[in-house]
């Protein structure tokens, strides 16, 4: 599906958008507005969601300038990783975003991070953006993203915090600073309880500790420096974070594997979504 805008997303825009992403992903949106028209493309909420959880890796992309971001972009793709979160802290993130979409189309998922208000969603949604994070838990936004129909990541960290953003309608909940709380200890003891709820661990995940968070239940991870290494960029060495791409995807689908034969493994045992604990 094709959105041209050329101004502030507003809420007639929020309608349109809405009603017409449903059911489609390749036709029209809308028309072109009056001056130079940006073009950005989706496919649906359900397909973006699904390519985020068969993946499991969202790199986290901090930077000091928008050229660095797109090099870094440049070489986390080129590892195989087509999903691409850009923050906030990026210097003109939303253009940036916007650069990317028009650059990549349907070959990469590009979202935004560290949004933290509705009209920063909003103005990264008109941009592009196929789903937001968050680092914070903040409803309107969350209500806003669903009513524009996009995947929508907020913030939370206690137990109350998760299940607050899961009643209000989060697709994913990013647990951060995950590696502050006890790493993948902490997302198996919140799974227990939980296990209805799709827990993405950010902050502090490496390569060293990606496979035990996946086995410890959660459906992606958010990885920043570990694999987002603007040094890298710096020193002329992208293939550095080519590299790291490849070998997060293969921790991912290793440690998956070992999940799936470790459930079919001896009466009882099971997917942990499936399994409630009594401490819970």
């Amino acid at each position: 599906m094709v959105l041209l805008i050329e101004r502030p997303f507003n809420a007639d825009d929020a309608k349109v958008f809405a009603e017409e992403r449903k059911g489609s992903s390749l036709r029209p949106l809308r028309k072109p507005l009056r001056t130079s028209a940006v073009k950005s493309y989706f496919v649906n909420k359900a397909q973006v969601l699904q390519r985020i959880r068969d993946i499991g890796v969202i790199p986290v992309v901090r930077a000091s300038s928008a050229d660095e971001a797109t090099q870094v972009v440049e070489a986390i793709k080129a590892g195989g990783l087509p999903i691409l979160e850009i923050t906030m802290t990026v210097p003109g993130a939303v253009k940036v975003i916007e650069q990317l979409v028009e650059r990549f189309g349907e070959e990469a998922i590009v979202g935004a991070g560290t949004v933290l208000d509705t009209e920063t969603a909003r103005a990264c949604i008109g941009a592009g953006a196929q789903f937001i994070v968050s680092p914070a838990l903040n409803l309107e936004m969350i209500a806003s993203c669903r009513d524009l129909d996009i995947v929508v990541m907020p913030g939370g960290l206690t137990p109350t915090e998760i299940v607050s953003a899961w009643s209000a309608g989060a697709d994913l909940v990013k647990v951060f600073p995950a590696g502050a709380m006890g790493g993948a200890s902490y997302i198996k003891s919140l799974k227990a309880p939980l296990p209805q709820i799709e827990l993405v661990p950010t902050g502090g995940v490496t390569l060293a500790n990606a496979a035990a968070f996946i086995e410890s239940g959660a459906t992606a991870i958010g990885v920043g420096t570990d694999l987002v290494d603007v040094k890298a960029i710096r020193a002329g060495q992208p293939d550095k974070i080519t590299q790291a791409a490849r070998a997060f995807i293969e921790a991912v689908s290793k440690a998956r594997m070992r999940s799936v034969l470790g459930a079919n493994r001896g009466p009882g045992a099971g997917s942990p979504r499936g399994v409630m604990d009594a401490t819970g």
